[in-house]
């Protein structure tokens, strides 16, 4: 399956090893692991994300070229401004490489609040590429694009409500500027999947057709109607059918087409993002795949406008599109530790004892007479004696060495009734027993924070591939789930990738005494690297940028780290402060030592221990 998520940017290697190849077949393939014993190195261990600023580049380029290509196959007439909205992934580091590598294509930006506005505002340093102003807006907002306007910069306020458009005319006006403006139609076309909400006449944002037309007066009473410069439309985030995209772009194409025939002559065609990633690899309509690629999302927009804009003899307009996930979720890989494992079926001789209790004996004549037509049966049966058992417990007429043996035998017997239903013809297995995988699932515990690295799959159940970046020589033995270390029930993996549905366990393999076990969870780059929750006060996780240089000897360095949060960081930001901290640690010692409950020098080490334990990272270490 890694072939098909991995969309030509991750395979394995001869020795069993993950790798990603940022330029694809233009550039080496890079072990993933020997990219994490480079940080081990520099004392950045896992969890860990790993940044390929290579790849990020590569994306760029791509859709950029995609748009270029289907320009000139189809001979439109206007231009392609991308815009890379920074909501996806508001880091520097991130942001800045996007633009560095955009800057041949005058690929701009999108933002969507006044923090990103003024995190835009001063990032950008291309005077061809376009800023979008997407979000509701105060008067600083707008304030900000109009410093932009008089700096030169092409900023587009896109115009959520009408009183915004009254705002953003009058605070022109006082600053002497002519504003560029945008109106975000709200088309009845939907998305689909979890974000098909961000679409339709009930979405969040967008005028409809009499508010923009009340719009169009606004800026007429204002004398600015010249300052209406765009149209724009979003239908949601990861769209996977192409057909859903080629109907909303046909609706807006033709807004655009008949406001350009009532004398309103609009530059740019702003068709928003949902660009998908195929998360499962399954290449379908499903919510986490898609069903088309980069190559027919560019054609098919650019073919689509066209093609009304021409049936209406209107000018073809500039297209712009507001693609993130696209462009970052590959980029990023979190590598997590599993460290433990919590088996249904601990090791243990199938001995019988002649003192055994009589539902001992029961399970054990399951056992003596399973066979493929005793499956369902078996499988009731002990479902029944385990039941009872149990029932038995409450009531206070079993012991715990009893219940014990009990549950240990229930689950050898199933796990051996698995075995056999593994064998048999899928059609000939009973319902009740296709269900077995999940009741035997062990759970792999990882040292990482689901609410903080992946909280779009806790929150949305949003899938994503994860895979071990060593051992893929081996057979995995074990069908297993994730959990994380937080003190939180929800704190799991609970749903895998699978092409034809989604599974409930992931194939793994058995943890081996002294040898780490190392995971990869893939495409986390959009959204998850700035959504992250410190539940539990786990914070960021340790950062490190790779960059590919022929030079090197392992075709790689590590040009940025970034150290995670420490204990103290965290507690700051819920208004525990370090030193207050020391200080009445500090207290509780010297009364300690008053008590002669501790002597000087042991009280001093434990608030060295104390002093010295803040600036460790939240995670577990594993010396």
């Amino acid at each position: 399956m890694i072939d098909r998520w991995g969309g030509g940017y991750f395979g394995v290697n001869a020795d069993g090893e993950l790798t990603v190849a940022p330029l694809q077949e233009n550039g080496i393939a890079v072990p993933i692991i020997d990219a994490l014993r480079e940080a081990h190195v520099l004392n950045l261990k896992s969890p860990i994300l790993i940044r390929f600023q290579d790849l990020l580049r590569h994306r760029v380029e791509g859709l950029n070229h995609a748009f270029s290509r289907a320009i000139t196959e189809y001979k439109y007439q206007g231009s392609y401004r991308g815009v890379f909205p920074i909501k996806v992934n508001q880091l520097r580091e991130v942001v800045e490489e996007i633009l560095d590598a955009g800057r041949p294509f005058n690929y701009g930006l999108e933002v969507g609040s006044k923090p990103e506005m003024f995190a835009g505002l001063a990032i950008h340093n291309d005077p061809e590429a376009l800023i979008v102003c997407n979000g509701y807006k105060d008067a600083s907002y707008i304030r900000m694009a109009m410093i932009g306007r008089k700096l030169g910069k092409k900023i587009i306020l896109i115009a959520e409500k009408l009183s915004e458009v009254r705002a953003i005319t009058r605070i022109a006006a006082e600053m002497n500027v002519e504003p560029m403006i945008g109106m975000r139609v709200r088309l009845l076309s939907k998305g689909a999947g979890k974000w098909a909400t961000s679409g339709g006449e009930h979405a969040k944002f967008g005028l409809s057709t009499a508010e923009i037309l009340e719009a169009i007066e606004i800026l007429r009473e204002a004398r600015m109607e010249s300052a209406l410069r765009l149209l724009h439309f979003h239908i949601g985030s990861q769209i996977p059918d192409i057909l859903t995209i080629k109907r909303a772009v046909r609706e807006a194409a033709m807004y655009y087409a008949k406001l350009y025939k009532l004398g309103h002559p609009l530059e740019y065609l702003d068709v928003g993002g949902g660009l998908a990633i195929d998360y499962d690899g399954s290449r379908s309509t499903f919510h986490s795949s898609m069903n088309y690629t980069m190559e027919e999302y560019a054609n098919d927009i650019v073919y689509n406008i066209m093609d009304i804009c021409d049936d209406e003899r209107v000018p073809h307009p500039n297209i712009v599109s507001e693609s993130g996930r696209a462009i970052v979720a590959h980029h990023s890989v979190l590598v997590v530790r599993a460290f433990g494992a919590i088996e249904k079926t601990p090791a243990e001789t199938f001995n019988h004892l002649a003192t055994d209790h009589k539902l001992i004996r029961e399970i054990i004549e399951i056992d003596e007479r399973l066979s493929e037509e005793t499956l369902n049966e078996a499988w009731h049966d002990l479902l029944q004696i385990k039941e009872q058992s149990q029932n038995m417990f409450e009531l206070g007429l079993l012991n715990l060495d009893v219940k014990g043996r009990v549950e240990t035998l229930f689950w050898q017997v199933t796990e051996k009734l698995q075995r056999i239903a593994r064998q048999m013809d899928p059609a000939e297995v009973p319902e009740d027993v296709k269900t077995l995988n999940v009741e035997l699932a062990d759970q792999h515990i990882c040292n990482f924070s689901v609410f903080q690295s992946l909280l779009d799959h806790w929150a949305l159940g949003q899938l994503f591939p994860i895979v071990p970046i060593h051992r893929l020589t081996e057979r995995p033995t074990l069908e297993s789930t994730l959990v994380d270390i937080t003190c939180d029930s929800d704190g799991k993996v609970g749903k895998y990738i699978d092409l034809f549905d989604v599974r409930e366990t992931l194939p793994l393999h058995e943890l081996r005494d002294g040898e780490p076990y190392y995971l990869g969870i893939f495409l986390t780059g959009a959204y998850q690297d700035i959504m992250g929750d410190i539940h539990n006060l786990f914070g960021r996780v340790n950062e490190v940028h790779v960059f590919l240089d022929p030079d090197e000897e392992s075709g790689f360095y590590i040009e940025e780290e970034i150290p995670g949060q420490s204990i103290g960081e965290v507690l700051a930001m819920t208004q525990y402060d370090w030193r207050d901290l020391e200080k009445r640690m500090k207290t509780q010692i010297d009364a300690a030592i008053k008590q002669d409950r501790l002597k000087p020098t042991e009280g001093m080490r434990l608030l060295q221990d104390f002093e010295r334990g803040l600036k460790d990272q939240t995670y577990l270490s594993f010396d």
